[in-house]
């Protein structure tokens, strides 16, 4: 935990230093109190004392609960205001980190867990930093200072109060034994819950589809179930500490009021009134003894389960970035090329390539289309070209520099890219295609238009309440696949890019649609590099270079006719999807 506290800002050290010593002027008016009592009881039982004095020293101690009080509130402010700023401050590094991680990172670490790390385990943390530093801070303060103070007062007293403190002690070292273990399992369990609950959001529709509401439920519910059972094993022990506080508590009272009545009844006159005014201190202070190591012990019971959620935490912001950036900014003499020279690639926990010995190159102004079976590496060999992942050996060059020496942002602000499965983000039509200007809003409202009209969605667009300005759901949920689709394209088309990186992006579209949207995209786009990614004959007839690929192999390269003559893999794609006249006379 102690390195995640090395994220505190400056502002916040100084929060931490001025709420100690608030704190330790809160210990010491609490501990002068009982001396102020003693002076009452001394001089009430004193004859011939004044009404003022024991009237001055009743006003001391008000003032001394008083200022006790006021401090604990600046205290109890300070700490919140510190855990909530510390709490944002470890919230936004770790959205950071997540940002620079590659795809082979967000795979390490499930999306489940990454949410329960940025809220439940980021609120452990906050939790033991507001009562922390209030209780952690005040206890072994008050402890050793109130120990101080009662070490003169009787020994009996003393190895009373300190048989009651190791009681205590040894019952909070048995339950942190027992529960220890079982906090990391808890944060696993809330990881499982949240996959669950999204599985079921993200998949409702397939759920209801195939009648499979009471199968996820029950999911839900084994999930649930263990995660209830290891919550309530884990209060089930540390409800054991309630009744061993009070025991004790009440026990030290019950202790010292009787080992007091035995030295009274045994002492003389004058040593009776000590006896008693020591008494009545002894009480006190041996109260703030236990209350203070029983502070101490309710921290050792949230303190476990915060490291581990520390851990869980620089987890993340210790993970290693694959995909380390560059230095060069993206000038060069080049434009719109891209180029593949002896390209493996491999997954990092796989044994096997997946991609081996690829080259090509693809000049400005050029469309290349990459066509195979299922599992070929069409859109693994793409997500090279943007650094998704790495190439594991060979070279991938945009514009003639290798793409590992690019900074990420000067790479991508040549690449337009059109995922596989459209991505869409809440907001409106208008800014989802403004998207595309690395999420800034800059891109006019005609370049919109232009923009979503090039990409065939004026037609759906304009239809929508609001139209350009009609809402957007999270994820796109409230258009079709189709149109997601056109608006991705859109978005790409906006930012007008060097290179256009299509994965597989017409899928959804009907083949009129899909076929006016080429063309006009190849007009728009005849100054800019293509690369497309796609299962159908049709989408790709007309690009001026297919490779065809087969089991991570580049197994035919040519255009659609010299490949039907050359390549029999194409052959047979081709022939799957078209008659042989159609193929004549494409």
């Amino acid at each position: 935990m102690g390195k995640l506290f090395k994220n505190l800002t400056k502002k916040q050290l100084v929060l931490i230093v001025i709420s100690l010593v608030l704190i330790v002027g809160q210990v010491w008016l609490e501990l002068k109190m009982p001396d102020y009592m003693s002076s009452v009881t001394r001089l009430v039982q004193t004859e011939g004392s004044k009404m003022s004095e024991i009237i001055k020293n009743g006003a001391y101690m008000l003032g001394c609960a008083f200022g006790s009080l006021v401090s604990a509130i600046i205290v109890g402010y300070l700490a919140a205001n510190l855990a909530s700023s510390f709490a944002t401050t470890i919230r936004s590094l770790i959205f950071r980190k997540i940002a620079e991680f590659g795809t082979e990172e967000i795979k390490k670490f499930s999306t489940s867990s990454l949410i329960t790390r940025t809220t439940n385990d980021v609120t452990q943390v906050d939790m033991i930093i507001g009562m922390g530093l209030q209780m952690m801070a005040k206890a072994p303060i008050m402890a050793v200072w109130a120990i101080c103070k009662i070490l003169n007062k009787g020994l009996e007293w003393s190895i009373l109060t300190g048989c009651c403190v190791a009681i205590l002690l040894v019952t909070v070292a048995i339950i942190l034994i027992i529960v220890l273990p079982r906090f990391e399992r808890v944060q696993k369990l809330i990881d499982k819950i949240n996959a669950v609950t999204r599985e079921n959001l993200t998949g409702i529709r397939v759920i209801r589809a195939f009648n499979a509401e009471e199968f996820q439920s029950d999911r839900f519910e084994d999930a649930n179930e263990d995660l209830t059972a290891q919550q309530l094993f884990n209060q089930r022990v540390f409800s054991v500490m309630m009744p061993v506080m009070n025991l004790v508590m009440h026990g030290l009272t019950l202790g010292i009021y009787i080992i007091g009545a035995t030295l009274i009844a045994s002492a003389g006159m004058m040593d009776k009134i000590t006896l008693f005014s020591n008494m009545v201190v002894f009480s006190s202070y041996g109260m703030q003894v236990i209350m203070s190591f029983l502070m101490l012990a309710m921290i050792f019971m949230m303190v476990p389960r915060a490291q581990i959620s520390a851990r869980r935490i620089n987890a993340i912001l210790d993970e290693d970035i694959s995909v380390i950036e560059g230095e060069f900014n993206g000038k060069t003499d080049e434009v719109g090329t891209v180029e593949f020279r002896n390209v493996g690639f491999k997954y990092p926990d796989a044994d096997e390539y997946l991609l081996e010995d690829i080259s090509f190159k693809v000049n400005k102004g050029e469309t290349v289309a990459f066509i195979g079976s299922t599992g070929s590496g069409k859109s693994s060999l793409i997500n090279l070209i943007p650094r998704f992942y790495d190439a594991t050996c060979g070279e991938v060059l945009v514009d003639g520099v290798n793409v590992k020496e690019y900074r990420t942002e000067a790479l991508n602000n040549k690449i337009g890219y059109v995922p596989q499965k459209a991505v869409m983000f809440t907001g409106t039509v208008s800014s989802n295609v403004k998207y595309g200007n690395n999420g800034k809003k800059e891109i006019t409202k005609e370049k919109v238009k232009e923009a979503i009209d090039i990409a065939q969605g004026t037609d759906f667009v304009t239809k929508m309440e609001g139209k350009y300005d009609a809402h957007i759901a999270r994820g796109g949920t409230n258009v079709s696949g189709g149109q997601k689709q056109r608006l991705a394209i859109a978005r790409a088309i906006a930012r007008d890019p060097e290179i256009y990186i299509f994965d597989d992006s017409f899928s959804a579209l009907d083949y009129k649609t899909d076929s006016v949207l080429r063309k006009e995209l190849k007009n728009y786009t005849k100054d800019a590099t293509s690369i497309i990614v796609a299962q159908r004959i049709g989408t790709i007839i007309n690009a001026d270079k297919i490779i065809v690929l087969d089991k991570g192999k580049c197994v035919g390269v040519g255009t659609h006719k010299e490949l039907l003559k050359n390549c029999e893999v194409y052959k047979e794609i081709a022939l799957s999807q078209l008659s042989e006249e159609e193929l004549d006379n494409a």
